[in-house]
């Protein structure tokens, strides 16, 4: 990152590891952008006091010494907004990592630094509006095919008003070229294809929405259990090994979202290398071409420093942001927001400030809140609809749920996933546990489900959540009895219970078919399981035993109907219906 106003603005007086101390020899501004030593370490002032200043670095600063000089950019800490994002992968402070590792290598050398947009390339600008009109921020200036599946609109930046002059003719420009010519306030300002906003601020919109729209993501325990609204804010804490990558993969690809963006935020560079080697060779479902072509990474292992972890979720939240502004709905996926609040924590104590609870800064919470707050349905600046949904990773300790990232997250978000070691261990997939997990929007998602002809989706999801209740009941009286102790109809609710699990919330994420399940299939899932339910029931009232129910061979057909009956033949499912019928009659009759 480099501008045209750098000055000296200070000199080194202490490092203690990502903090530098220095003092200043002219003004200096809070969250200011900062280049330190020869090397030009990229940093940004946390605090100013009198003449000298707190400077958080984004790089290491192994052999920085006092006496190196500072120099200002008089800019925020900010990132390039234009075409060229999508299919890319930046570092927490976006940089683009293919760049860097065409010219300094497969490691990341302190001091190198690159444009985050392309130069060089040119974009094929078809303008959307006349001059000598009045324009103000989130204006449409013109649009350009970013990538085959997504249309990128140039918008004026939300700080510019004013009277239109000129803008340019459809024609191929570069990001740095200007399009159109602005008066404002007596000053001209000219327009490029791209503009910069700083990481730490929110982005204007006109007024926030209330989720009504389901954030369809083919996941049965998520979209019919605890489903997430599109703009809403969901969590998904768990412990190592439970899944929480793999889910977030599955939901990257398979989200009804226009657009996704993934910060890999602190995690471990075997798991980021999967993702950036992966990720890049899937086919988008939606579209048939490659996933990238629709999504930006953010990656920052593990071994990267903490300052640009820090960082890195506002960098990828700020993106989301800019294509929401453009009126496209956008899936934002952090793994994992426990890695930023550890690097928080080393910030923190770098810095010497009073530690809370288990050693994290007293803000951490308002910073959480700051951070999901940012998510969002919303009537964009030109009126148009766009939305923000994120979803963010927690790797809580030894998967306990009681410390306070956890803790706190839950304050901020509508949606919890928790994910359970014991599952996982059983190698059941999603490993959400029915019992942590909760979702506090179904209520305002029924009326969708009731206008897509899916009206007792609320009636089969109560249904369910209140079977899996039961069971959980009844398993504290087998522990000590045994199941054999029990009546035949709450042996009943146990088998009904394991073959909710098995044949609907276990899903198979390589399988062909059972990978994506579309809404009706889920529905259709779901009343077969309860007609078994509700017939093995009428017999157990005839005083039929429940071990009768289970030796019927329609039982496997339940357990298999995942994946033998596909997402285009829900005729299917009358069929399966059928024998059910069939079958229960015919032992009905013995």
């Amino acid at each position: 990152m480099t501008t045209g106003s750098e000055l000296r603005a200070g000199t080194v007086t202490g490092v203690n590891g990502p903090v530098v101390r220095a003092t200043t020899t002219s003004a200096l501004g809070m969250a200011e952008l900062v280049w330190v030593g020869e090397d030009r370490i990229v940093g940004e002032v946390i605090e100013l006091r009198e003449r000298e200043a707190t400077i958080q670095v984004y790089e290491d600063t192994t052999g920085l010494m006092p006496g190196a000089g500072v120099v200002g950019s008089g800019l925020p800490l900010y990132v390039e907004l234009g075409p060229g994002l999508l299919g890319r992968i930046f570092d927490g402070i976006q940089r683009p990592l293919e760049v860097l590792a065409a010219t300094g290598g497969d490691f990341v050398r302190r001091g190198t630094s690159a444009v985050a947009l392309e130069r060089d390339r040119r974009w094929a600008f078809a303008p959307a509006v006349a001059s000598e009109r009045a324009v103000q921020g989130g204006d449409v200036l013109g649009t350009l095919p970013e990538t085959a599946a997504i249309e990128h609109r140039v918008l004026v930046p939300p700080d510019v008003a004013g009277t239109l002059l000129w803008v340019a003719e459809p024609g191929l420009y570069r990001v740095d070229e200007p399009v159109a010519r602005v008066e404002q306030g007596g000053l001209v300002r000219e327009l490029c294809l791209f503009h910069r906003w700083p990481v730490r601020r929110a982005r204007p919109y006109h007024e926030r929405g209330r989720p009504s729209v389901p954030l369809l993501t083919g996941q049965r325990v998520i979209d019919t259990f605890f489903p997430l609204a599109r703009g809403g804010t969901a969590a998904m804490p768990g412990g190592f090994g439970t899944g929480k990558t793999v889910t977030q993969h599955a939901l990257a690809k398979w989200a009804e979202a226009d657009l996704i963006v993934y910060i890999g935020c602190g995690e471990r560079g075997n798991e980021m290398t999967g993702v950036l080697t992966d990720l890049p060779g899937l086919e988008d479902p939606r579209t048939g071409t490659r996933l990238m072509e629709r999504t930006v990474l953010i990656a920052n292992t593990s071994n990267m420093p903490v300052a640009a972890r820090e960082a890195s979720i506002y960098t990828g939240i700020t993106i989301a942001e800019y294509y929401r502004d453009m009126g496209h709905h956008v899936a934002l996926m952090a793994d994992s927001t426990s890695r930023w609040a550890e690097a928080l924590r080393e910030i923190a104590g770098r810095l010497e400030e009073m530690p809370a609870e288990e050693g994290f800064p007293a803000y951490l919470a308002s910073r959480l809140a700051e951070f999901y707050e940012r998510a969002g349905l919303v009537t964009t600046l030109s009126g148009g609809e766009g939305s923000v949904s994120t979803i963010g990773a927690v790797s809580p300790p030894g998967g306990d749920f009681t410390e306070p990232v956890t803790q706190h997250t839950k304050r901020f978000i509508r949606c919890f996933w928790g994910l359970d070691k014991e599952l996982a261990s059983a190698r059941f997939f999603p490993a959400i546990n029915f019992r942590d997990s909760y979702s506090e929007y179904a209520a305002d998602l029924a009326p969708w489900w009731r206008a897509a002809g899916l009206g007792d989706w609320a009636e089969l999801r109560a249904r369910g959540i209140e079977l899996l209740n039961e069971e959980r009941k009844l398993q504290q009286i087998v522990r000590l009895v045994g199941e054999e102790s029990l009546p035949d109809r709450e042996r009943m609710i146990l088998e009904g219970a394991l073959m909710l699990r098995n044949a609907f919330l276990q899903q198979n994420a390589f399988d062909a078919v059972d990978r994506y399940t579309t809404p009706e299939k889920q529905l259709r899932m779901l009343r077969a399981v309860f007609h078994y339910i509700d017939r093995a029931m009428a017999l157990i009232e005839k005083k039929i035993p429940v071990y009768r129910m289970k030796e019927l061979a329609v039982r496997a057909d339940l357990v298999r109907m995942r994946f033998e009956i596909p997402n285009d033949a829900p005729e299917r499912f009358d069929a399966l219906t059928d024998t059910i019928d069939v079958q229960m009659d015919a032992l009905a009759r013995e």
